[in-house]
């Protein structure tokens, strides 16, 4: 016991002082995550205890901590459905620890590895980042403004794949769904793990949002970290042998990788918030 209060409290320390500060949110959070965080993305000595207190920091956050204004919902309903499913995502980069990227789906990296990265993500209505994976990785998502639906697996263990007998089908592997529901700002911050807490996942925005993310580590393809895309199939279509532990056949699912989707329409942005004092 003595040995774990020794381990946490620089971390309780920090958080007290984000209770006492005028210094920016962003800047409080980006502290708080070199505190958190190791080379391999949560340190040794972080837990459960560590995970909340970042998670308590981010539940406190709201657009204006980054320089963010909420988009009215009418305005964008005006655009119409074709006009709305055409727009794009806006990523917006925040920070990235020891390095930084351009965009987490695009191959373009330093010579080093990198401890966390902040960004976010704005979303105009019915727009979709496809399921896809974090390996080795813990994120944090806290939307700020508007609804997003969020729908998620984690991998079966040990591991169960199917071999499709027909020609041209994909392998698939089985996965347990997680989370199928909608995040309505204000809400709590959601984390996923590298082998739990909905590491595969899809997001669609239900009305215009914005969705704040701290990953740790990010991706980095030549270590292993390589963002792969996924279809998922309902357990029924190949369930055959396939052994369920636990719950009904609809809380499983076969996801099968798949290329980058072609409609995917990402497009940079400025990130215009408070700036971040390394």
């Amino acid at each position: 016991m003595v040995f774990l209060q020794k381990q946490f409290y620089p971390l309780c320390i920090i958080f007290q002082m984000t209770m006492n500060t005028t210094s920016p949110k962003v800047q409080l959070l980006y502290d708080l995550c070199k505190t958190t965080f190791s080379n391999s993305g949560l340190s040794s000595s972080a837990s459960s205890q560590s995970i909340q207190i970042l998670c308590s920091l981010l539940d406190t956050f709201t657009p204006a901590d980054v320089g963010l204004k909420e988009e009215n919902p009418i305005d964008d309903e005006g655009h119409g459905r074709v006009a709305r499913c055409t727009q794009p995502i806006t990523y917006l980069h925040i920070h990235e620890c020891d390095g930084f990227t351009y965009l987490p789906f695009q191959a373009f990296y330093a010579s080093f590895d990198r401890v966390h990265k902040m960004c976010i993500f704005c979303f105009p209505t019915s727009s979709v980042i496809p399921l896809h994976d974090h390996p080795e990785m813990t994120v944090f998502s806290k939307v700020l403004y508007g609804s997003l639906h969020v729908k998620s697996y984690d991998w079966i263990e040990p591991t169960c794949i199917r071999e499709s007998t027909e020609p041209g089908c994909p392998q698939v592997r089985l996965a347990r769904l997680v989370m199928d529901k909608v995040f309505t700002a204000p809400c709590r911050t959601s984390v996923l793990y590298p082998k739990s807490g909905g590491n595969l996942h899809c997001f669609t925005a239900v009305s215009p949002c914005a969705v704040l993310d701290v990953l740790a580590p990010p991706y980095r393809e030549d270590l292993g970290r390589k963002c792969t895309y996924y279809i998922d199939y309902p357990f029924s279509t190949s369930g055959n042998g396939a052994q369920i532990s636990n719950g009904k056949e609809e809380d499983y699912a076969w996801l099968a990788e798949t290329e980058t989707p072609d409609d995917l329409y990402m497009q940079p942005g400025v990130y215009v918030g408070p700036p971040i004092e390394v």
